[in-house]
């Protein structure tokens, strides 16, 4: 009787560069879903194989990659990619090639593509969130400051619009290139400190963000009183800055390691058990993690690596993530997630303080971004350890 073979899928995440601490919790999440969908029997008796490809973090290898995966490697689900601008490489391949791309990282909106499968937050589920939440907490007057690159410039346009609505002031935008020397960061800190703004908007990612979180604080920055504020700065960030420069400083994401709830406990002990620690697990990782299964269960129900069939099984598609219940958009490809607050508190761990009473849906254009709008009133949270 012969084996039946196993169903390939292709992975694109960066295990060396500027953007390898996030991205090797990405492709952790998702090596571990493979690892419980093998376990339970695979699909339809076939297990899922992760052919596995490393960028390096430079840009032009995505796409590269990516047709390589495709072509020589006859695959057509992709799953991959951190920053936006190595999305935007992967994207016209997989629409060329009508391949299905799971990008699992919250991102700037404003994109819909038919071969795409979004399942990180777009801005109305946590840029909108979080400027109420500072502006109410902290004050008006924001400092923008984010990496040289695409997302940063988007994100920082969305969030100057929402902050604009509901009355708050933009001091200053400023980007730093991804070769920034320790110099730079320390005059970019002392500006921002000579400033005296309510909070910081970060939008500067991977090592520039340890890098820029350790410059404010030697500068005397205080996260207590003036904290930095992020969508991306997440737990293996955090454990990289340090307890001390990192504390009171904010991250907006549907998802945190301190989440106590029955799914997630499972989630972290299998994580743990598998890689030894659970000091990487950020959103992203969780977001691969959940793309992995939705993935897994769309290939059941369909039966053949088809990215029409695929793509249309995902579409209303649910699964009880660790943050909570998620389910596909068929509106947008996009995903309705969770949105919590947290800060960092003084062991160095995010203490959610905020969460949107239930899951938002996408809106990647950001056709609604009213600020005040009902889908975004939070509740306070009482916080335990999971």
């Amino acid at each position: 009787m012969s084996i039946p073979e196993n169903w390939k899928v292709g992975i694109l995440f960066s295990t060396s560069g500027v953007t390898s601490i996030i991205e090797k919790s990405q492709l952790n999440g998702s090596l571990l879903a493979i690892d419980e969908i093998n376990a339970r029997g695979g699909v339809r008796g076939r297990k899922i194989q992760p052919i596995s490809y490393n960028p390096g973090s430079v840009v032009s290898r995505y796409g590269e990659m990516a047709e390589k995966l495709i072509v020589d490697d006859k695959i057509t689900v992709l799953f991959g990619c951190y920053m936006s601008s190595s999305r935007k490489e992967v994207l016209p391949v997989v629409e060329r090639r009508n391949a299905l791309f799971f990008y699992p990282t919250l991102y700037e909106g404003f994109e819909y593509s038919p071969n795409v499968i979004y399942g990180g937050a777009t801005p109305n589920q946590n840029s909108v969130p979080l400027a109420n939440y500072l502006m109410n907490t902290f004050g008006k007057r924001i400092f923008f400051v984010g990496s040289d690159y695409i997302y940063p410039h988007e994100s920082n346009r969305v969030m100057r619009n929402v902050l604009r609505q509901g009355g708050g002031e933009i001091l200053d935008e400023r980007y730093l290139s991804f070769n920034t020397n320790s110099e730079g960061f320390a005059k970019i800190a002392r500006e921002i400190l000579e400033m005296k703004p309510d909070a910081i908007f970060s939008t500067v990612v991977g090592q520039m963000c340890i890098d820029f979180y350790s410059a404010y604080h030697e500068a005397g920055g205080d996260g207590d009183t003036c904290p930095i504020a992020s969508l991306t700065a997440n737990e293996a960030e955090i454990a990289a800055i340090g307890t001390e420069a990192a504390f009171g400083h904010i991250t907006a994401a549907p998802y945190f390691r301190a989440i106590n709830s029955p799914a997630n406990r499972k989630f972290l002990k299998a994580y743990n058990q598998k890689f030894g620690t659970l000091r990487d697990v950020t959103s992203c990782c969780e977001a691969a993690y959940s793309q992995m299964h939705m993935f897994a269960a769309a290939l059941e129900e369909v039966g053949e690596m088809d990215t029409e069939g695929l793509h249309d099984a995902l579409l209303c598609s649910a699964f009880d993530a660790p943050q909570g219940q998620i389910k596909i958009d068929p509106d947008n490809n996009h995903t309705y997630l969770q949105s919590r607050i947290a800060r960092v508190d003084e062991s160095g761990e995010f203490v959610i303080k905020t969460k949107v009473r239930r899951a938002i849906k996408p809106d990647p254009y950001l056709v609604y971004p009213e600020i005040h709008d009902q889908s975004f009133r939070t509740q306070k949270v009482v916080q335990s350890k999971p």
